[in-house]
């Protein structure tokens, strides 16, 4: 058996109110649903969203087999990374349809801009858009950079 021709990791959120957070990504981060099949007493069993090269699995909570979102279980420790064409216009949006920004939007040392979102139901967003390409080593001569002007200005 060969491997599928689809994407091979595919972050699945589990939230308190599925039809909810599909029409939120849909809508707001412009994700197109594949398909969602429904269970008999009304939850989302499974949702596939796509965005691009992106795929997205969402569920409804089933707390009665210990599957619970990031809000019934007091947040999550895991982000999800999203390059969008404008970062700015993307945040401005999302923030108008109830996401939370953490922190300022900025260019990062990696050569993206990047901001952080919360979404309205707990996953925490990672936005970025690519400014420049560069190699791993240009990544961490900039990180030791960045690191050594850190120590500098807090030696003052």
């Amino acid at each position: 058996m060969s491997l599928p021709d689809e994407p091979l990791l595919q972050p699945y959120l589990t939230v308190h109110d599925a039809e909810a957070a599909i029409d939120f990504y849909v809508g707001t981060f412009g994700f197109a649903e594949r398909y969602r099949l429904a269970m008999p007493d009304g939850r989302v069993g499974h949702a596939e969203l796509e965005r691009g090269r992106a795929r997205l699995l969402v569920a409804d909570e089933f707390a009665e087999a210990g599957i619970l979102g990031p809000k019934s279980r007091g947040g999550s420790t895991v982000g999800l990374m999203l390059y969008v064409e404008d970062v700015d216009a993307f945040v401005e949006a999302a923030r108008a349809a109830g996401c939370e920004q953490e922190g300022a939007t900025a260019d990062q040392f990696f050569g993206d801009r990047a901001a952080k979102l919360r979404d309205p139901f707990g996953h925490r967003w990672f936005i970025h858009q690519r400014l420049e390409d560069l190699s791993p080593d240009q990544i961490r001569d900039r990180f030791a950079a960045l690191m050594k002007k850190v120590e500098e200005d807090e030696a003052g």
